[in-house]
């Protein structure tokens, strides 16, 4: 019996998420990897990319918005294997990294954390405690934020999230997760995997070999169609 839409995507995304990592097939499509993380003096990966502000999150989101990107905040923890998995592996992979230092302005938070940060709300806070007022409760969590400053101000986060990422997700799913939100998929679908559905049968409508184009790492996506 020939498998669904859904049923190939799912394949794919495990076929990834073991290859990518450095195995046989790997090898064979091109080891373009981008080298390891560096970790802080706080225990947490870093990436170069990672943006560096006074945390408050209102400047934060008015300055994504200007930008033409989308604010999104990810927790971390010392000693996270899931953390340092999506470092190892998601945030080694130059289409991803790519597709996210474009769309998002990226800021890192310490679920333990003493940093002050200033909540939406106008409320200033430490990090582990804002963790706690949002309900933040796995590393890692993405937590992603409306396109425009007005749509969040008075706010608490966990209210003006338009979409949440908790724990780790592989290659495949994470990428999709950040055009979800880059397209405003949550806007017509708040189920991200039924999007993801009917993105692909979108994708083969048009005539493109979704498994073949990923596995190549060749496919160019259109915007917003």
């Amino acid at each position: 019996m020939a498998m669904s839409l859904g049923q190939r995507l799912r394949s794919l995304a495990m076929v990834l998420a073991f290859a990518l990592p450095g195995g046989t097939a790997a090898a064979e499509a091109g080891d373009n990897r981008l080298p390891p993380p560096e970790q802080g003096d706080d225990g947490l990966h870093k990436q170069p990319w990672f943006q560096e502000t006074f945390l408050d999150l209102s400047e934060d989101l008015a300055e994504a918005s200007d930008s033409g990107r989308r604010l999104v905040i990810i927790w971390e923890q010392k000693g996270c294997p899931y953390c340092r998995q999506t470092h190892e592996v998601s945030f080694r992979i130059p289409r991803i990294v790519d597709y996210v230092k474009e769309n998002f302005f990226v800021l890192q938070l310490n679920m333990w954390g003493d940093r002050e940060v200033t909540d939406f709300d106008g409320k200033a806070t430490t990090e582990k405690q804002l963790a706690r007022k949002w309900r933040v409760l796995f590393t890692p969590t993405f937590q992603f934020f409306p396109d425009s400053s007005e749509a969040a101000n008075g706010k608490p986060g966990n209210a003006a999230e338009v979409h949440r990422v908790p724990g780790y997700f592989k290659p495949f799913h994470f990428y999709f997760q950040f055009r979800y939100v880059k397209e405003k998929g949550y806007e017509t679908e708040p189920s991200f995997q039924r999007w993801l559905d009917g993105y692909g049968d979108k994708l083969r409508a048009m005539g493109i070999d979704v498994e073949e184009a990923l596995w190549k790492d060749t496919l160019e996506l259109p915007e917003n169609f």
